[in-house]
This record gives C-alpha cells, structure tokens and sequence, in this order.
C-alpha cells in the first residue's frame, strides 16, 4: 500500500450509534496457527482480514498448508503436528507483524532445515526477539547470527527436541504462545510457570480443539502443562470483535459530548478489558450487556455515554492487559480533570515504536504537559483543550498511534495532519470507514 496522510480539520458531532468492528487479532492469528496443527478442515468466521494476519495465511500457505475462503469463511486444511512442507532456502516474511514472527518460530523448532526469518522497515532489527529464541534455544533449536536478538535470523530446528520447564517473568502472551507451539511438537511433559499473566488465546483455542493442555491456577503463578505429540481434532471458531479495536471508539464516544455507541459482538476475556477497567476509574460510563461464553471466551456488547473523565494514579497491575490501549487512554487522559499517573509502562517502547517516548513527545507538541521518567508518565490534563493550530504529526508509521491521533483530531479541535496513516491497515483496515459513520469528517493525502 502506498503512503499517505489524513488530514483533520473539524471536531465531530454528537453521535448515537451502534456498530461492529473487525475480528480479535490476537485470536485471528492464533486460529489460523493452531487449526494449521489439527487434523481436518477447521471453520474460520469473524477472522480479521488486516495485513498482519493476511501474513499469517501467506505464512502458512508457504508451510504447504491449504487455506481457502467461501462465503466469508476460512476453511483451513490441517494434517496434524509436524505436517509442515519445509523447502530448501525457505525465506518467511512476517510483514509487521511481530506476533506472527514470534509464534511461527514456535512452530518450526523441531524443523531441523534452516529458515530466515525477516520482517519490514519497522521489525527488522528494531522489535525485540532474543525473548523468544532464549527460550526456544532451550528445546534444541538454533540461531544465527549467534547473539542477535532482532531479525532477520536464520532459524534451525532440531529432530530431537529437549523437554523443557519455562519460567516467563515478562508477561508476554507471545513469549507465553511459542513455548506452548515448540511444546505441541515436544514429547513427554513441557511446562510453562507463568508469574506474571498474561492474554490466554492461545490456551482457550487449544483446549477448545482438544489439545494435550492443563493449567492450574495458583494464587501467585498458573502452571501451563503440555502434553506434547497428542493430537487434536479441527474446530470451528467464530472470532468475536477486537477490544483493542473497540478503544479507539469507546475513547472517542467518552469525550464527545452527549454521545452514545453501542459495540457489538466483542471479546471480554479478562486478559483484555483492563481498558474499561482503568476508564471506569476516570469516571466513564461503560456498560456490558448480553454477556456469553464461546469456545472459552467471553463474548458481549459495549455500551458508552459521554463522560466527564477525572484523573486516577494507574494501578500497574492493570498494564498487561491494557497494553495495547494505552495509546488511547492518554489521550483520554490528556481530557480529563487533574494529573493521570500511568506507570510500568516500559514494554510500551518495545512496540511497533518506542510508544511511550513517542505519544509523550505528541502530546507536549499540542500543547498538553507531561511529566516522563522511565517508565512511568504523568499527563496533566485539560478538560477545556480546543486546539487552534495546525500540526503535522510524525507516527513513526505505529497504527495504533494513527488511530489514538485521529480520535484526539476529532475531539480536540486544530488542523492535523497524521503521516503514515497507511499503517493502520495492518491491524484494522475499516477504521476511517467506521469513522466516517459515525460523522467523523477528514481528507486523505497521498
């Protein structure tokens, strides 16, 4: 996709609606991953149809997996554990994304051919991976160049892998989701002691198919145990909305004044709704209706009234999961009354961009005062804020940090010019679309 900018020039209006946004992406990718290891033809619905997981399926169909799509539906054709066709000089390009990156190199550990892995403009040799091949060293695979913790790297499996107990202190779903993929293909009993939680797709979709999977939860830890080289069954799997999505519409609704939105059909796992958690403490008014259980996670509709937001101090357990929305609430932040203490947020500047450096740079730009040390940021907000400038915005090309922009474009008034805006296509293609539903007016630059 070639660049280009958006443009703001005008606040949106007062709103009433109700909508739909894309599938979970974090569960898209895991689907496709996992029923690539079934035995059968597994039924994919609601799979979001962003560029990162589009990667997945190129991924997959270059592993010599069968994937087709009817009538909205995905339809992949899984032959069990190992079943990958490895080539000679085998090249995988993950785009952006660096969950596919991370996961696939789960996957290939007991692939004793070797395989480059490589990314784009933003992964390559920027987004952290010694994370990952720490631990998959463990069960007998290689990397090269010998030290490099970014990619591109040169992967090696092994015909032997080791079993092996991992202890995952960063609280990373990723990390978490590897060890667990090298552990399917793993004999004998692999576990995973995870101390601090994190999202748990990956285990829901597992033990959904019937996978060799336990976890015990204990008050400090889960005990991940897997059962490696038994096999499951294909399943069918409707995806449900993405949160992560959904915050940039919850945000926006929040200041907008006497507005109200309705979102249907989202994940409410608890590994995902720190969001609404840390945004009802800023006084928001969020309710969740029509709550159900499928396939292990919980499923149901968002509605938001425009709020006066307040500031809080953040509590750090909250952080993991609202990772990826911390964007936007810093936006929602820069609105509210008082000074907003967020902190732990170092695993931010690990991102697509260094995140939390970025977004406290844009604020001062505007004009909003920030407090920054290390990993903690104090955003002194400002209610009344109605910008009368024009600014052009640099977004590191960070999709997240376009769609936090756009939304502050629409609350806080001025001319904005948001560069790279093409990013967001990695992650929700009909962003602008859904935008301009609900009145939001802006021009496209190229």
């Amino acid at each position: 996709m070639k660049p280009f900018s958006v443009v703001v020039e005008k606040k949106i209006n007062k709103f009433n609606k109700s909508i739909f946004v894309e599938g979970d992406k974090s569960i898209s990718h895991r689907a496709l991953l996992i029923s690539s290891q079934a035995y059968g033809v597994s039924k994919l619905r609601g799979l979001l149809e962003a560029e990162d997981v589009l990667n997945t399926i190129k991924t997959l169909k270059n592993l010599g997996v069968k994937i087709i799509k009817k009538n909205n539906v995905y339809y992949v054709y899984g032959n069990g554990l190992g079943s990958f066709q490895i080539k000679n000089n085998l090249t995988i390009n993950v785009g952006n994304s660096g969950t596919l990156a991370r996961l696939i190199m789960g996957l290939l550990v007991t692939y004793p051919k070797t395989i480059k892995i490589f990314g784009d403009q933003t992964i390559n040799f920027k987004r952290p991976m010694g994370r990952i091949t720490g631990p998959l060293e463990k069960f007998g695979c290689r990397f090269k160049p010998k030290n490099r913790k970014t990619l591109p790297l040169f992967m090696t499996g092994t015909e032997m892998p080791l079993a092996t107990n991992h202890v995952e202190k960063i609280g990373s779903a990723q990390v978490k989701s590897s060890v667990i993929f090298a552990s399917l293909n793993c004999p004998n009993l692999n576990q995973i002691k995870e101390l601090r939680k994190s999202r748990d797709h990956t285990e829901n979709i597992l033990k959904f198919a019937g996978a060799g999977i336990k976890i015990k939860k204990f008050k400090n830890y889960n005990l991940i145990s897997i059962r490696g080289q038994k096999d499951f069954k294909a399943f069918d799997l409707t995806i449900p909305g993405d949160m992560s999505s959904a915050a940039f519409f919850i945000v926006l609704t929040l200041t907008t004044k006497d507005s109200v939105i309705k979102i249907k059909n989202i994940n409410l796992n608890p590994t995902r709704t720190g969001a609404i958690i840390i945004l009802k403490k800023m006084n928001a008014k969020i309710k969740l209706m029509n709550i159900k259980t499928r396939c292990g996670e919980k499923v149901g509709d968002i509605v938001v009234k425009s709020s006066a937001l307040k500031s809080i101090n953040c509590p750090a357990y909250l952080v993991p999961s609202a990772i990826d929305e911390f964007t936007i609430l810093m936006i929602a932040a820069a609105k509210a009354k008082g000074t907003t203490i967020f902190s732990g947020l170092g695993e931010l500047n690990k991102k697509e961009s260094p995140r939390l450096n970025l977004m406290n740079s844009i604020l001062n730009q505007i004009g909003i005062k920030t407090k920054l040390k290390q990993e903690t940021i104090k955003i002194i907000g400002n209610p009344k804020i109605n910008l009368n400038k024009s600014y052009t915005i640099d977004t590191h090309f960070d999709h997240r940090v376009c769609m936090s922009l756009f939304v502050m474009c629409q609350v806080f008034g001025g001319q904005i010019k948001i560069k790279d805006f093409n990013s967001v296509a990695t992650s929700f293609p009909n962003f602008l679309n859904l935008m301009k539903q609900l009145g939001a007016k802006y021009e496209i630059e190229k």
